[in-house]
């Protein structure tokens, strides 16, 4: 069976206090239509214990990617935090479609989405290393990204300074996936009086790239 992981990035767990699950849940509302046989498993990271890159898995990865040491070499404290830091990356990879919601905050994402991707580093797992240059190893995977903005960052003075869509689109290109163009609702902070038109508009976006989404079937 094939599975959606849906990823929030809000400490809102609550769709009626967050505009981005709002638009998440008109996704899956289209995605189920379309796919009803597919799966969806839902991660809250603000909900989660997401390994930290500290001394024990920074030494952790040193040891076993260049220094010649086995698992059992390591610490107790390593053995744990590396253990960690796959079970996620292995629930991560089990996924065929992903849907990250996230605002934009201080122009990246919040911090613990950065977190979470650093677990997703392992090398002969999620990418590798050839004489070509790196290449990512989750391909025929689709993903897509749905984000808040106060601001406006589509166009304007603040083009550059939107780095959390950004990041975000080039971490899953680096691993191989396809990412779809990003679903975005912007200038709510801006223009209060206009937030019904301007989520109305992004859900309609949201909706068709489920319809998309949904047209091919990803074999992994």
């Amino acid at each position: 069976m094939s599975k959606l992981l849906y990823i929030t990035v809000n400490p809102k767990n609550d769709i009626k206090l967050s505009k981005g699950m709002q638009l998440g849940e008109a996704f899956l509302e289209e995605f189920k239509k379309q796919k009803p046989e597919v799966e969806i498993e839902h991660m809250h990271l603000y909900d989660m214990d997401i390994p930290q890159i500290d001394m024990d898995l920074l030494y952790a990865r040193a040891k076993l990617s260049f220094m010649g040491k086995t698992f059992d070499e390591l610490s107790e404290g390593e053995q744990k935090q590396i253990t960690a830091m796959h079970a996620l990356a292995d629930r991560f990879i089990a996924a065929d479609y992903y849907v990250f919601v996230t605002p934009i905050w201080n122009f990246g994402s919040p911090a613990i989405l950065k977190a979470f991707l650093d677990n997703l580093f392992i090398v002969n797992k999620t990418f590798t290393n050839t004489q070509e240059g790196a290449k990512g190893l989750l391909t025929n995977r689709k993903a897509l990204h749905i984000q808040t903005r106060g601001g406006i960052y589509s166009s304007g003075p603040m083009v550059d300074f939107e780095f959390g869509d950004r990041f975000l689109t080039k971490v899953l290109n680096f691993l191989g996936m396809e990412v779809m163009p990003t679903v975005f609702a912007e200038g709510m902070d801006h223009f209060p009086k206009q937030v019904p038109e301007i989520m109305a508009k992004a859900k309609e976006q949201a909706i068709e790239a489920a319809k998309e989404m949904a047209k091919e079937t990803v074999t992994v």
